[in-house]
């Protein structure tokens, strides 16, 4: 998810930060041309968040959801509203991309039928934590006693109870401050705040304006970061499953489509997020970007349901729920095991 644009929240009050105004994009020339859809899924809706250079928006831009699943499918941006989660719950929304944990946390724990069947990628170096070179922050550590900026109940809250156990720092010792990535960069100009705690296009905005990166999410382990990922309806996908495969083909069409035509896929990327190339080609470079064939591996969704749970996404997903209970934005205990709602089996017939 490209946190520039839609924020990575989980509270019990706003679950699921989510909207319903379609976007659609037209077919560049560069596109290529694929067969007939092999799955009619009839007219169903796609929603999504705007993650600036991803290969999902690929998907988007070049109908690859049409071409595997049918011309009834369209595709929906979404960035607030109580009535996304209401359709994500009842199946009218099947399948939706673009999300962080949080807000997929939130929602399950409200009873929302959720499974995670894609994970699109890891943020390696665009998030982390960065402070101003005038603070004397010169590590995590360092951070005692000092204030640090993040969007409270987002990935960030967990990314700082990671770095600050990995330097043996005690939460309680920081102070934190609730802002959004926009209020950060402001309030950065200004000098009112010296660490925080954010992602693209912010985190590139601090680094570069008087900033020092003191950590990235490429220093967390697989089981403790945050990605972006695709969840399905539990129910429809089951309903469904040949759908839920065509869906995540239109994905892995856009991974393919990346890897094959680098440089017109930044163009395809930059004019349907909206942004440079040049920012497109930063942002795609802060990724580590999963396959379909890729969702297999232990390191991501794993081989099964019941290995989901073991899995780099299963784990990461419940050190989040753990943090975000300890942090008091989600109200239910996480459950012992995850793999409920983890489900590599679409993932691993489609591949």
């Amino acid at each position: 998810m490209k946190r520039s644009t839609i924020q990575r929240i989980a509270s019990a009050a706003t679950v699921l930060a989510l909207g319903s105004s379609a976007l659609w994009f037209a077919i560049g020339a560069a596109t290529p041309q694929l067969s007939g859809a092999s799955t009619n899924a009839g007219k169903i809706a796609i929603g999504y968040e705007n993650n600036g250079a991803d290969p999902s928006i690929i998907s988007v831009a070049n109908r690859y959801f049409q071409s595997e699943m049918g011309s009834g499918v369209s595709t929906k941006l979404f960035s607030s509203g109580p009535a996304a989660l209401s359709a994500l719950a009842s199946g009218a929304l099947p399948f939706m991309c673009g999300l962080g944990f949080p807000p997929v946390i939130s929602a399950i724990a409200q009873g929302v039928p959720l499974q995670i069947v894609f994970n699109q990628e890891r943020y390696t170096t665009d998030a982390g934590l960065v402070v101003k070179t005038s603070s004397g922050i010169k590590s995590v550590s360092g951070l005692k006693g000092k204030s640090i900026a993040i969007v409270i109940g987002s990935q960030s809250s967990f990314e700082l109870a990671t770095f600050a156990a990995l330097a043996k720092l005690s939460l309680s010792a920081v102070r934190q401050i609730n802002m959004t990535p926009p209020e950060m960069q402001s309030a950065w100009a200004r000098g009112s705040i010296q660490a925080a705690i954010v992602w693209d296009p912010a985190f590139d905005y601090l680094s570069t304006h008087g900033g020092r990166i003191l950590a990235t999410d490429a220093s967390l382990p697989a089981t403790a970061t945050s990605y972006n990922i695709c969840v399905a309806n539990k129910n429809y996908a089951a309903t469904h499953p040949a759908v839920a495969r065509a869906f995540i083909r239109a994905l892995g069409d856009g991974v393919t489509y990346l890897q094959k035509h680098h440089t017109a896929a930044l163009s395809v990327m930059a004019k349907a997020a909206g942004i440079s190339q040049a920012t497109a080609k930063k942002e795609i470079a802060g990724y580590q970007i999963f396959t379909v064939a890729n969702q297999t591996l232990t390191s991501v969704l794993g081989a099964n349901i019941p290995a989901s749970g073991h899995s780099g996404t299963g784990l990461s997903l419940l050190n989040n729920w753990k943090a975000l209970k300890s942090a008091g934005t989600v109200l239910s205990a996480s459950p012992k095991s995850v793999a409920t709602f983890v489900n590599p089996t679409y993932a691993k017939a489609a591949g």
